[in-house]
C-alpha cells in the first residue's frame, strides 16, 4: 500500500464561524462557541477542522473582505480564545486550519489606505490606473458587473476581480509576498497546521491588457493559472514545508491537467485542489443558470477526477454551495440519500471535506424572499437581474437554488429556542434565519439514533480509518448508470443505489460474487453475506469485501 502523508489520512472538516455556534447569544458564532463543541466534532471523528475566516474585516463579504491579516474579529472572540480552540483541540486530537485570502484585501486594510495616498512602499501593493497603462481595461468581476472602481483619495481606478471593497493584490510589487509570508509564520508559530487558499489560482496577472470578450469573465486569459502565480505557490510551498503544514487550494476553471500541475509533489506548490468540474453539472455556464441534475454525468466526472488526479480533495458541500441533499439527494428519500453520499464520500480516493451540518442532512433554506438573504453575491446578482427586467417569480428561483446562504443558515444542535446555536434565554435572532426544519432535524435528536445520518458518519469514518483499502487503495469504476454506481477500492466493492427505485443486484452478480462479507450498508440488516438475489432499497448504499 501506498505511504501516505497525516493530511491524507485525515477527515476534515469546515466550520463557518459565523453559523456555528454563538456562546454570548449576539446573533453571530464565535471562537467559544466553537470551543464548545469540540466534543461532538471528535465524536465524529474529526481530524483537522477548517475555519473559514476569523480575521479583522468590515465583513462586506462575511470575512473574505481582510482588514488585517493577524488580528482575530471581535464578533469572535480575541486572539486568547484562537490560542484556546487551538490547544483545546490538539488535546482531542484535532489540528486547525486557516482559510488564506491573498488574492485580495480590504479596502479598508491599512495596505490599501496607505497606497490610495501613495505613502510609501504601499503605492504599488495594488492594480493602480495611474500606474498601469491602459486601465480600466474591459474585465468583468466573478461578482458579475466591472472590475475597475474610481477611488477619490488617489483620484485612480483599482482593479477588484470580485467585490468593488476587495482590491486585487499586485504581486508584481515584491514587498507583497513578504506580507504574505510574514502573514503564514505568524499563524504557523501559533500551531496552525495549513491553509486553504482562496481562489489562489488568479493571484498574478500577466498584464493589464483588455480581455477577449465573452459571456463571463472577459480578461481571465490574464490570470487564470499563469505561470507567475505558479512561482508565488512554490514560495508558500517552501514555507509549508518548515512546518509539516499543508495547503489545499480553491482553483477556479482547473481541469485535471492543470490539477496535477498545481498539486504534483515533485513541482512542490499546493497539496491538493478543490475541483469544481463535478459541482457545474447542474448549471449552464454560471451557476445561477440552473438545469437538471444527472447522476450518470455527476459520476462520470468523479470517475475522471479520480482516474488522472495524483491525489483529490473529496467533497459535496462547503459555505459557497447548497446542500448536498437538496441538490443531489431525494425529496422523497432525503435521510437515506443523504447516508448514500455520506458513503460515496467517504470511499473515494482523496482527502474528505464535510462541511458543518452536513453530518446530520441539513438542508437548503426555506426562506420565501430576498428579505431574508444576506449573502452579497445573491444581492449583487438580483440587482442585476433587476436591471435586465427579469421576471420576480424567475428571479427568485435562480437566487432560491443556488444562493450561498443555502449553506449559511445556523448549525442545528437541538429542538430549542434558536436550534441551540444561541443560549436560548436571549432575546433577538441569529444573523442568518434558521431553517424551520430545526425541530427534526438536529444534532441531539440524532446522537444516540443508530439509524441517523449522523451515526451513519460516524461509522463510515470509523471504517474508512481502520482500512487500508479506502484509505490508500486503487480506485476502479465497475459499471453504472443513471440509477446506480458500482466501483472498486483495492479489494473492496462500493454499490450506490442512486434512484428512488428498488435495484435488482442480480445483473450485477459478475462484479458483485454471491458470499461476499457486507462491511456496511446504510440499511441495517440481519445477513452479513452477499446473496444471490439481492435488492437494494432506494438510495441503499452497500461496502462489499
Amino acid at each position: 500500500m501506498e505511504q501516505l502523508k497525516w493530511w491524507q489520512k485525515a477527515v476534515i472538516y469546515q466550520i463557518y464561524p459565523r453559523s456555528f455556534c454563538d456562546s454570548n447569544g449576539d446573533g453571530i458564532g464565535d471562537l467559544q462557541g466553537i470551543i464548545s463543541k469540540l466534543d461532538h466534532l471528535a465524536e465524529l471523528g474529526i481530524d483537522v477542522i477548517w475555519l473559514s475566516p476569523v480575521y479583522a474585516s468590515p465583513n462586506e463579504d462575511n470575512g473574505y473582505d481582510i482588514s488585517d491579516y493577524c488580528s482575530i474579529h471581535p464578533e469572535y472572540g480575541t486572539m486568547d480564545d484562537f490560542d484556546e480552540l487551538v490547544r483545546e483541540a490538539a488535546s482531542r486530537g484535532i489540528s486547525i486550519i486557516m482559510d488564506l485570502v491573498i488574492n485580495h484585501t480590504s479596502t479598508e486594510h491599512e495596505w490599501f489606505q496607505k497606497s490610495r495616498q501613495k505613502i510609501e512602499p504601499y503605492t504599488n501593493y495594488y492594480y493602480w490606473s495611474d500606474t498601469w497603462a491602459g486601465t480600466p481595461n474591459n474585465w468583468t468581476g466573478f461578482f458579475g458587473g466591472g472590475s475597475w472602481e474610481k477611488d477619490e483619495v488617489r483620484g485612480a481606478s483599482y482593479l477588484h476581480l470580485f467585490a468593488p471593497h476587495q482590491p486585487d493584490l499586485n504581486y508584481h510589487e515584491p514587498k507583497v509576498f513578504e506580507e504574505v509570508e510574514r502573514i503564514l509564520r505568524f499563524w504557523l508559530e501559533k500551531g496552525v497546521k495549513g491553509f486553504r487558499c482562496d481562489v489562489i489560482n488568479v493571484l498574478y496577472k500577466d498584464n493589464l491588457a483588455n480581455g477577449k470578450k465573452k459571456m463571463i469573465l472577459t480578461g481571465s486569459e490574464h490570470y487564470l493559472s499563469l505561470p507567475g502565480t505558479h512561482e508565488i505557490l512554490h514560495k508558500i510551498h517552501r514555507v509549508m514545508e518548515e512546518y509539516d503544514a499543508f495547503t489545499v487550494g480553491e482553483t477556479v476553471f482547473v481541469d485535471t491537467k492543470e490539477a496535477n500541475l498545481l498539486t504534483a509533489p515533485e513541482r512542490e506548490e499546493l497539496n491538493m485542489v478543490f475541483g469544481f468540474e463535478h459541482m457545474e453539472i447542474d448549471q449552464i455556464i454560471v451557476k445561477w443558470l440552473h438545469t437538471r441534475f444527472h447522476w450518470d454525468k455527476f459520476i462520470q466526472v468523479l470517475d475522471r477526477w479520480q482516474k488522472e488526479v495524483g491525489w483529490n480533495t473529496l467533497y459535496l458541500e462547503n459555505h459557497d454551495q447548497p446542500r448536498s441533499v437538496s441538490r443531489f439527494g431525494s425529496q422523497k428519500f432525503p435521510e437515506a440519500s443523504a447516508k448514500l453520499l455520506a458513503t460515496l464520500l467517504l470511499t473515494l480516493r482523496g482527502t474528505p471535506f464535510i462541511f458543518e451540518g452536513q453530518e446530520i442532512g441539513m438542508r437548503n433554506f426555506d426562506y420565501e424572499n430576498m428579505e431574508e438573504i444576506r449573502d452579497v453575491e445573491s444581492l449583487n446578482v438580483y440587482g442585476i437581474l433587476s436591471k435586465a427586467h427579469v421576471p420576480a417569480r424567475l428571479k427568485w428561483y435562480m437566487i432560491r437554488n443556488v444562493s450561498r446562504d443555502n449553506a449559511r443558515t445556523p448549525m442545528q444542535w437541538n429542538d430549542d429556542r434558536y436550534a441551540g446555536f444561541m443560549p436560548a434565554e436571549k432575546e433577538g435572532a441569529p444573523w442568518l434565519k434558521i431553517n424551520s426544519n430545526y425541530k427534526e432535524i438536529n444534532v441531539k435528536a440524532q446522537r444516540d439514533d443508530p439509524d441517523s445520518v449522523l451515526s451513519c458518519y460516524k461509522e463510515l469514518i470509523r471504517i474508512r480509518k481502520e482500512n487500508e483499502d479506502l484509505m490508500s487503495g486503487e480506485y476502479t469504476f465497475l459499471s453504472g448508470n443513471s440509477k446506480y454506481s458500482l466501483y472498486q477500492r483495492g479489494k473492496l466493492k462500493i454499490l450506490l443505489n442512486h434512484s428512488d427505485e428498488k435495484l435488482s443486484a442480480g445483473k450485477l452478480k459478475k462484479d458483485l460474487p454471491t458470499g461476499s462479507t457486507i462491511l456496511f450498508s446504510t440499511v441495517k440488516r440481519g445477513q452479513e453475506l452477499w446473496g444471490k438475489k439481492e435488492i437494494l432499497q432506494p438510495w441503499q448504499a452497500v461496502i462489499l469485501k
